[in-house]
């Protein structure tokens, strides 16, 4: 089996957490780059890498690469993910793809025209009880599907000295907490029911219009506990923290999805709750190894992650005994898993389960149509693809 080389590009929150799953899988990961060469080279150094790329070009030369990942701030995912695929790369760029439709449309196009496998980031598809709801689901044992709830929660800007560049609109995009953890949801839901949204109705909410910036950057969930810094500088804020976005699917199937970073407790929840005609599923992240099954005339069940009780589709995302606990670091194991597999094979197999950037580009066309709801106080249907 070819060894797979893998440039990754960030070393913030997330990007180190590509490079562990990316060793888990037995890749090669070349090198690390980050903003300057200074901080390439440390983040090689912390993370035992042994390239530090000097420059986005730089990595792009290297013919030893075979696929970058992209973890960099959202206003540099498009021209990232566009020059990796000029230099013929493969592509798994973290959500969302980029900063509006327009930008992901021609992504899509590029991608499309391109031999190379194309990804984007929503890992959460890859939790096995989420495989196993897409399953029953697609074989007919709920039924017909009438309504989904849920959302994802956390807390890590709960207070206005909580500060992290995706709270600027420059950074990251119009939407915050929609675009960063709402298309998480949004991507898993339509996965697993195979719904489509139609039209949506939102009502977001900026808890703190100011927050304090602390002088020199802080990395995403750092600093629980730690003293406050000496001196900050007021900053303007008019991304949201929270909200709660209605939905209609094609077909008459309804939603609610409700996102926050203000939510104090909530780490990283994501829920849903799916009513459908023969049963209701349920499903936390923050517990992903059980699931609810709801029944009307009979017991209800909780479900534990198995694969001795999973459905050969799920099971085989399923790496450990029951009981041997997996959770959000596995879900981008299996992710590039999968994701390797077609590159390995030279092309995206028909019954592949990673979002590509077809996924990515519809979650731009939602946000946008979410965003538009909130300003018009409107239902507003979303562009179609």
């Amino acid at each position: 089996m070819k060894e797979l080389r893998i440039a990754v590009v960030g070393s913030g929150f997330i990007g180190p957490v590509h490079v562990e799953a990316l060793r888990r899988l037995g890749c090669a990961v070349t090198g690390v780059l980050d903003y300057s060469p200074e901080m390439s080279r440390k983040a090689a150094q912390n993370l035992g890498v042994p390239r530090a790329y000097a420059s986005y070009d730089e990595l792009l030369d290297d013919a030893s690469v075979d696929c970058v990942h992209i973890a960099s701030p959202n206003r540099l995912h498009f021209e990232h993910a566009s020059r990796a695929l000029a230099a013929g790369k493969h592509v798994v760029c973290e959500k969302p793809l980029a900063m509006t439709s327009k930008e992901t449309a021609a992504l899509l196009r590029q991608a499309k025209k391109a031999k190379g496998v194309a990804a984007v980031n929503y890992n959460m598809r890859f939790y096995p009880l989420c495989l196993e709801a897409r399953e029953r689901i697609r074989r007919g044992q709920l039924g017909k599907v009438f309504t989904v709830i849920g959302g994802f929660v956390q807390d890590w800007l709960l207070y206005p000295t909580d500060y992290n560049w995706r709270v600027l609109a420059e950074e990251g995009g119009q939407l915050r907490a929609i675009s960063d953890i709402g298309t998480h949801w949004l991507d898993l839901i339509t996965f697993m029911t195979g719904l489509e949204v139609e039209a949506v109705c939102a009502d977001l909410m900026t808890v703190h219009p100011v927050r304090l910036r602390p002088l020199g950057e802080v990395q995403t969930f750092s600093g629980k506990g730690k003293k406050k810094p000496a001196r900050t500088q007021p900053i303007p804020i008019t991304t949201d923290d929270y909200g709660t976005v209605l939905l209609r699917f094609k077909g008459g199937a309804r939603g609610t999805l409700t996102v926050s970073q203000v939510t104090a407790g909530r780490k990283c929840s994501l829920r849903f709750e799916i009513a459908a005609q023969n049963a209701a599923l349920a499903w936390d992240s923050e517990s992903p190894n059980q699931m609810w099954i709801g029944h009307r005339d009979k017991p209800n069940e909780l479900l534990m992650r198995d694969p001795a009780l999973l459905s050969p589709a799920a099971a085989r995302f399923a790496s450990y005994p029951g009981g041997h606990n997996e959770g959000f670091a596995d879900t981008f194991k299996q992710l590039y898993r999968e994701i390797h597999d077609c590159i390995r094979a030279g092309k995206r197999a028909k019954d592949s389960l990673f979002p590509t950037f077809e996924d990515g580009h519809r979650e731009l066309l939602l946000c946008e149509a979410i965003a538009k709801s909130n300003q018009t106080r409107k239902w507003v249907e979303v562009k179609p693809m």
